[in-house]
């Protein structure tokens, strides 16, 4: 279902979709976010999930993990496996286990019920601005080539051997854009932070360090960890081209 956005900027709004099947809820950021500018699909499970993403652009998913059909979190891995969206987790788990996982999974960010929709759609934008924003314009027609692996900043795409994309959260494509402009230097985690959100203490640090392990594991070919990301203890980590060059 489609809720239609009436103001001027339609055309060009961003388009969330909403996964939540309490009723309330859904109504209640449906009419919040219209009256924000944004166009807003909805769907309760994974049949909807599937129609909405073959039948229009989506620019970031609001996904609810407790769900009486579908398992959140399963959803989530379909969503990884199928698109690059970015996907805001909001959910009436709290506990930060629970917050650790999802950000551990490749969530983008991770929003507690209940929630302040001020704040959420800070987060909102935070998110799309991040996904949307040109960090590097330079890097129109480049590709940075590692290893086996090539990144093409221009569309946010990382791919291994045979050509094969990989599919990276939005999170993780600026981290890797990130340190293929700074190759072979230490980077402490708070540059980081800042170099990806354009502001400090955006995150904290243990996000970094949860976003390196992802992409970790995803630069590990066939298995084998090839080191491209070193953790220099206490101070940060290196992103150490020297030795898959030489």
């Amino acid at each position: 279902m489609i809720i239609p956005d009436n103001s001027a900027s339609s055309i060009t709004a961003s388009r969330i979709l909403v996964i939540e099947d309490d009723q309330d809820i859904r109504q209640m950021l449906t009419r919040f976010l219209c009256l924000k500018g944004y166009c807003i699909s909805v769907a309760v499970n994974k049949t909807e999930l599937q129609k909405q993403l073959q039948s229009s652009r989506i620019d970031l998913i609001l996904l609810d993990l407790m769900l009486p059909q579908d398992s959140g979190y399963e959803l989530f891995q379909y969503i990884r496996q199928t698109v690059s969206t970015p996907v805001i987790m909001v959910t009436a788990l709290t506990e930060t286990k629970d917050r650790v996982t999802g950000l551990d999974l490749g969530a983008d960010d991770y929003v507690s019920k209940p929630f302040d929709l001020t704040e959420l759609e800070a987060r909102i934008r935070a998110v799309l601005r991040r996904t949307e924003k040109p960090s590097f314009p330079s890097d129109a027609l480049s590709e940075h080539v590692f290893g086996p692996w090539k990144f093409i900043p221009a569309k946010r795409a990382l791919y291994g051997r045979s050509g094969i994309r990989v599919t990276l959260s939005s999170s993780e494509t600026d981290l890797m854009l990130t340190f293929c402009h700074h190759p072979n230097v230490l980077l402490a985690r708070n540059e980081i932070i800042e170099l990806i959100y354009d502001a400090p203490n955006a995150v904290e640090e243990r996000t970094i360090d949860l976003l390196v392990s992802r992409l970790r594991r995803k630069l590990a070919d066939g298995g084998r960890q090839l080191e491209l990301i070193r953790t220099i203890r206490g101070d940060g980590y290196i992103f150490d081209l020297k030795s898959i060059n030489q």
